[in-house]
């Protein structure tokens, strides 16, 4: 007993000392941001430096310590008073002639408190990654301030439209399904249309800051990260609206596709580490060769720029747009599930073609349990890239039945060597 009393106060005094070290850490970032920024010293100063808000952490931190052993009231009195201490200092400031109201320091103080009595309750990653978050966010007031300005009414609007869509929206929907087998989820439907509307609008957001060249590119690796079918579905579409970006609009769908592999591999060494190692060679390559496709392709896209009255004049939350392509998106997946029931796969190969049709993460979960069998591993880091392979010959349809001239050109090249590349892959292996 008195051994194990032993070591547990050896952990409390590690622990302890853990604690403290974030709490100092976290006060010391955001005392040096105050003091190099000059709110610490000079005509505009007013409350803390860096000393004020080290000693301010240690105190946090000092009573999230005693509140987490068993002195909650001691800890409690202790962070009470080490915050009535920041709201004096902010209202005597308040008082002061010539001296501009702004609460920032203040704020700033009341969080570091705040995230220093979490670090004392153990709450360490935290502490120390929202500490360095305040920090980023006093330092980057400037350009903070400069992004607001330049936010116009319109995307104002739609920012706030979006959020109604989701938060609002999106929950009241039932889960389903529904219609046998249409398996309508109206939930899962209108998540997808809120993809849609999300990256369409991050298109314009990007294409608003650097143009159509980089903006679409930049859209399509985010999007990519989601669901590069989705993307290349909204840019096929996108390019017979805007044909004049059709190229660039082919490289965002290259860059999509070309994140999905790569994409399927972390999940996969995630979910089984020995069937990601084995899944690698089929899925480095395919994304290799489209990124390579892509760069070339975009160093031939002169840098153009968009006609300023075509932003003023865009949408930049297309809803009745993202409705129709939620819409047709679900008549896909009813086709394919017909598709299924009619021909019914069977085998590995079979089901990774499949499941490659609709979902590659559905598909990379599948495998990753396959594999959990080591003598399958192989078996099933080829049924991965098989079905990487078949969703890659389905978008490469989607933009040749979907896209423009110019599109359907740009595309086939950079997703026909990614299908070469897998191909190549499989047959090698």
């Amino acid at each position: 007993m008195p051994q194990s009393g032993a070591a547990w106060h050896e952990i409390a005094n590690v622990d302890g000392v853990a604690a403290l070290a974030v709490a100092a850490l976290v006060g010391l970032a955001v005392g040096i941001e105050r003091e190099w920024s000059g709110h610490a010293s000079g005509p505009q100063a007013r409350f803390a430096g860096v000393r004020t808000f080290l000693l301010l952490a240690l105190t946090g931190g000092t009573a999230g310590l005693l509140a987490s052993h068993g002195q909650p009231v001691i800890g409690g009195v202790l962070a009470a008073g080490a915050a009535a201490l920041v709201v004096a200092a902010y209202a005597m400031s308040v008082r002061r002639e010539g001296v501009e109201l702004d609460g920032t320091t203040e704020a700033a103080a009341l969080v570091v408190l705040t995230l220093s009595v979490l670090a004392g309750f153990g709450q360490l990653a935290l502490s120390a990654g929202a500490g360095a978050l305040v920090a980023m966010a006093l330092r980057e007031k400037e350009r903070l301030h400069g992004a607001i300005r330049h936010i116009g009414d319109k995307e104002m609007r739609a920012a706030l439209q979006f959020a109604v869509l989701a938060l609002v929206v999106l929950p009241l929907l039932p889960d389903g399904p529904y219609g046998g087998v249409i398996d309508l989820r109206p939930r899962s439907l209108w998540s997808i249309v809120l993809l849609f509307l999300g990256v369409d609008f991050a298109g314009y957001l990007a294409r608003r800051s650097v143009g159509p060249r980089k903006g679409f590119g930049i859209t399509g690796l985010i999007g990519g990260l989601v669901s590069s079918t989705l993307v290349t579905l909204q840019f096929s579409r996108e390019s017979r609206r805007r044909p004049e970006h059709a190229t660039s609009l082919a490289i965002g769908a290259i860059a999509a596709c070309s994140v999905m592999p790569l994409r399927v591999a972390t999940l996969t060494t995630v979910l089984n580490p020995s069937l990601g190692e084995g899944a690698i060679p089929f899925l480095l390559a395919p994304a290799v060769v489209g990124f390579g496709a892509a760069a070339l392709t975009w160093r031939r896209v002169p840098d153009a720029g968009e006609a300023p009255q075509d932003l003023a004049h865009a949408n930049p939350l297309r809803l009745w747009s993202a409705v129709q392509m939620g819409v047709l998106f679900q008549v896909a997946m009813v086709a394919i599930v017909l598709a299924r029931q009619y021909w019914g796969p069977t085998g590995v190969a079979g089901s990774a073609v499949a499941l490659g049709l609709v979902d590659v993460d559905a598909l990379t979960a599948s495998m990753s349990r396959l594999a959990d069998d080591a003598t399958l591993v192989g078996l099933a880091a080829r049924g991965i890239a098989i079905g990487v392979l078949t969703n890659t010959v389905v978008k490469l349809g989607i933009g040749l039945a979907l896209g423009s001239p110019k599109f359907r050109v740009a595309l086939a090249g950079g997703l026909g060597l990614q299908v070469i590349a897998c191909v190549a892959g499989i047959w090698l292996a």
